[in-house]
C-alpha cells in the first residue's frame, strides 16, 4: 500500500503482525532492544520521510509500553513522517479519568496530553472505558467499538449452543451502572432484554460488592457484557448474585483482558460457562483455559487504518452489522 507504513511495537506484537498481514505489508524493520540498566533504545531501520505511519502499541502497565510508544511516535516525527497514527488498542490508565478524590492526579488526561506532545497526529483505539477521554486528546480521535465482534460471537457461538429460540431465555447484563449505555445498544441490535446490577464499593478495600440486579434474570441464560477485566472482584461478584436470584448459564465478553493478580482463581470459581475476550492484549499461556475464546482484531484495526489512509470515514464500521464484510481493499 503506497506510502503507508506500520510501526509494530513490543507490547502486542502478535496483533502488530496480524494488522500488516490483513493490510499485505511487511512491519517496518526497526531496532527496539533495552539497555542493560533497563533504558529504551529505538530506531526506524528504513525511510518513512512523506509517509503515512502508524504505530501499534498497546499502553497496559508496565509503564514502558508508555514510554515506548512516545519514543515511537518522537522518532517517526524527527524522521520526516508525513502523519503518525497512535494505534493503542486498549488505552491505558483510562479508568483514572477525574479527580474524584482529593490530591489525585487525572492520568488519563496526562497521558494524553504526552502522546499528543510527543508528535501523534491522530489516535485510534479501541473501547475506551469513559467516553470523555476521546475529548482529552486534542487531536482527531477515533476509537471503535467492540459489539459488532462481540454480536457476531453471540449470535454463532453462543445461541447456537441451545435449541430453543434465544429470545425466550437470554439476557443481556451489564455489570455496573456506567455500562448501561453500551449494553443497551448491543441488546437492542439483538432484540433482547437487559438487566443491571447495582453495587458498591467497600470504602477501606475497594471492593466491589453486588447489591441488587434489576431486571428479569430467574430462569434466565445471562450474557454479562462488560470493557475491562482487571481482577475480576467485580465479575465474580456479579455472577455469584445473578446465581443467587437463579439465573441458569452465565457468559462473559469482555474486551481488555487485564486479568491480574487473582483474577484467574476467582474466574476459575465463578461458575461461568464462557469467557470471551478480544485479543487488545495479549493473553499468556499461563492464563488461558478452555472456556477462554479469543477474538482477533487485527482485520478490524487493519480496516480502520485503511480508512484513515485513504481519507475514508471510520465511523461506517462501528453499528454497521455487515461492516466486517464491507472492506473493499
Amino acid at each position: 500500500m503506497k506510502n503507508l507504513k506500520l510501526i509494530v511495537g513490543r507490547s502486542n506484537p502478535k496483533l502488530g503482525d496480524d494488522i500488516a498481514r490483513h493490510l499485505g505489508i511487511e512491519p517496518c524493520k526497526i531496532l527496539l532492544e533495552n539497555f542493560a540498566d533497563g533504558e529504551i533504545r529505538f530506531k526506524i531501520g528504513e525511510d518513512i520521510r512523506g509517509n503515512d505511519v502508524f504505530i501499534v502499541q498497546s499502553t497496559f502497565p508496565n509503564a514502558d509500553n508508555i514510554l515506548e510508544l512516545l519514543l515511537m511516535i518522537d522518532a517517526a516525527k524527527r524522521a520526516s513522517a508525513q502523519r503518525v497514527t497512535a494505534v493503542i488498542p486498549y488505552f491505558g490508565y483510562a479508568r483514572q479519568d477525574r479527580k474524584d478524590q482529593p490530591r489525585v492526579p487525572i492520568t488519563s488526561k496526562l497521558i494524553a496530553n504526552l502522546i499528543v506532545s510527543a508528535g501523534a497526529d491522530r489516535v485510534l483505539t479501541m473501547d475506551l472505558h469513559a467516553a470523555q477521554i476521546q475529548g482529552f486528546f486534542d487531536i482527531p480521535t477515533d476509537q471503535l467499538v467492540s459489539d459488532n465482534l462481540f454480536k457476531h460471537h453471540i449470535e454463532t457461538d453462543i445461541f447456537g449452543r441451545f435449541d430453543c429460540p434465544a429470545h425466550d431465555n437470554f439476557v443481556i447484563v451489564s455489570p455496573d451502572i456506567g455500562g448501561v449505555k453500551r449494553v443497551e445498544n448491543i441488546a437492542s441490535r439483538l432484540d433482547l432484554p437487559i438487566a443491571v446490577i447495582y453495587k458498591k464499593r467497600k470504602k477501606v478495600s475497594g471492593e466491589a460488592q453486588a447489591l441488587k440486579i434489576v431486571g428479569e434474570v430467574a430462569g434466565k441464560n445471562v450474557i454479562i457484557l462488560d470493557d475491562i477485566i482487571d481482577t475480576a472482584g467485580t465479575m465474580k461478584q456479579a455472577c455469584l448474585k445473578l446465581k443467587d436470584e437463579g439465573c441458569e448459564k452465565i457468559f462473559v465478553c469482555a474486551t481488555h483482558p487485564l486479568l491480574s493478580g487473582p483474577a484467574m482463581e476467582r474466574l476459575d470459581s465463578s461458575r461461568i460457562e464462557g469467557l470471551t475476550i478480544t485479543n487488545t492484549i495479549p493473553l499468556p499461556m499461563t492464563k488461558n483455559r478452555d472456556y477462554i475464546n479469543v477474538i482477533e482484531t487485527g482485520r478490524f484495526f487493519a480496516m480502520a487504518i485503511h480508512h484513515i489512509h485513504f481519507e475514508k470515514s471510520v465511523s461506517v464500521l462501528l453499528y454497521e452489522d455487515n461492516s466486517l464484510d464491507l472492506w473493499d481493499h
